[in-house]
Parts: C-alpha cells; structure tokens; sequence
C-alpha cells in the first residue's frame, strides 16, 4: 500500500512531515508504514487517503481476489 501512498504524495507535492500533519498521525509512525511495508489501522488509512483527496480503494495494491502473475 504505501507505493501507493508514495506515487500519491510525490503527485501532489507532499513530504511525510506534511502529511504527518494533515492526518495528525506521527511522522515516525509514518516512516514506519513506508520502511517496515506495513498497513496502517483502517482509520489511518482513511486519515490518509483523505488527506491525499483520494479514494481509499486508490490506497490498496490489489482488489479481493486479484493475483500476483
């Protein structure tokens, strides 16, 4: 997810800080999410994809029932 949230952050000109602070999520907690590739609870992926002004469908990697090829 957080190669999503990477493409949507560079699109739009935002740095982690800022997003820490349009979501009120910590920066470190952010960093985490981007280093250790976990998934944040749901309501801080709903913090940041609205943040972002995107769709938290446009946050996930694969749809249910998608594969890897």
């Amino acid at each position: 997810m957080w190669k999503n949230v990477e493409k949507f952050l560079k699109e739009k000109g935002i740095s982690i800080y800022k997003l820490s602070k349009l979501t009120g999520i910590p920066d470190n907690t952010l960093r985490n999410y981007r280093s250790k590739h976990s998934d944040p609870s749901f309501t801080n992926a709903c913090k940041i994809a609205d943040a972002l002004d995107i769709s938290l469908d446009e946050l996930r990697d694969k749809k249910v029932g998608e594969h890897d090829e």
